[in-house]
């Protein structure tokens, strides 16, 4: 029988949210001696660090002992059998976006084997993929929480599970769930003053690290879309994928293909003119533009686009790069249950992941 006074801990992936979860990991181990929480394995995509006897690996060290490792990442396979093998509780990391570890997780969790990650890849992925992941959970007993793939470390996941699982009835969840998207239009409609050119907003947000390196990445749409897929999952539409709804893409249709991000960014002034309409449009109104994702559970029709706002709402009323989630149910009546607050970041994206991690050993 498995101890219950020791987690075995497996890291695959140590990039930005994987270098912030090591610090609050090494934080959590020394707070809570009960279970000893033990890193037992380490991996990037060309490195590991593990034993045989499942060794301790150094918390505090485990960067610089997995850069000078020569030992090769186990395979998934392998990754399975070497955690089932340990006589204690395993849990594992995923802190990498692999298609291939997200296919992957069926096998872990089918041998007992909790998973926490931040990733979308496996809960936006195909609807199939989706089900059998709940199944082998369902089946084994084991935890799979990714709280952090829809607003970092908010917690939106969790409320909705909660709303979900005590028998509300969520009728409607709208909201702002791109930190990208919301500084850009916070700065290019701001709910006073002018803003600047849409051309000019997309360099700076670049500039400052808020866009993927290509920011078409962001314009188009597909990471909202992916979000939204998550959480209409967990009310129980049967999203096939992120590409089942309609998605509206800020790319004008002549920069789709240009060869990379820089040309893209070169060439976006000639366009500036169609998102002044769209901003002059809902100012003639007396609003702001916005983009959101929305969720109508009775219709089940998700969306994902630009949408006007009157300039006193708590979406148009945002700042900096704060996400917010509204859920609209039948206990909370008229006010929706709204969530607002840092949603990018590495730091807040691997607080959701120490958080599960949390969950996951309540019950060791």
């Amino acid at each position: 029988m498995a101890s219950a006074r020791q987690v075995n801990i497996a890291i695959i992936g140590v990039g930005g949210v994987g270098k912030c979860f090591l610090g609050q990991l090494s934080q959590l181990a020394k707070r809570r001696p009960s279970p000893k929480l033990v890193l037992s394995y380490i991996s990037t995509s060309k490195k590991a660090v593990y034993s045989s006897d499942y060794a301790p690996i150094d918390i505090d060290d485990s960067l610089s002992t997995l850069a000078a490792s020569s030992q090769a990442p186990l395979s998934l396979p392998d990754l399975v059998e070497y955690l089932t093998a340990s006589s204690h509780k395993a849990v594992l990391i995923d802190n990498t976006s692999s298609q291939d570890i997200a296919e992957a997780y069926p096998s872990f969790l089918s041998r007992g084997i909790s998973i926490v990650t931040p990733s979308k890849k496996a809960f936006s992925g195909s609807y199939q993929l989706w089900k059998n992941i709940f199944s082998a959970a369902d089946k084994s007993g084991a935890c799979m929480y990714h709280e952090s793939s829809v607003g970092a470390g908010l917690p939106v996941i969790s409320t909705l599970h909660d709303l979900v699982d005590t028998g509300d009835e969520v009728t409607k969840i709208e909201g702002v769930f791109s930190g990208t998207m919301s500084f850009l239009f916070n700065s290019f409609a701001p709910t006073s003053g002018s803003g600047g050119k849409w051309s000019a907003e997309v360099k700076n947000a670049k500039e400052l690290g808020y866009t993927e390196p290509d920011p078409r990445d962001d314009l188009n749409g597909m990471d909202v879309a992916r979000k939204l897929t998550i959480l209409a999952r967990i009310v129980g539409l049967e999203i096939e994928s992120p590409s089942a709804f309609p998605v509206e893409s800020l790319i004008p249709k002549e920069l789709e293909s240009v060869a990379s991000g820089d040309e893209f960014l070169a060439r976006l002034p000639e366009f500036d003119a169609q998102m002044d309409e769209v901003k002059a449009a809902a100012e003639r109104e007396g609003k702001v533009v916005r983009y959101v994702g929305s969720i109508d559970v009775a219709t089940k029709q998700v969306k994902v686009g630009l949408q006007k706002f009157e300039r006193s709402s708590a979406i148009a009323s945002l700042k900096g790069s704060d996400n917010i989630i509204s859920f609209y149910t039948k206990r909370y009546g008229s006010n929706p249950l709204i969530i607002q607050g840092a949603g990018a970041g590495g730091e807040v994206t691997a607080h959701g992941v120490t958080a599960n991690l949390l969950r996951v050993i309540s019950y060791a």
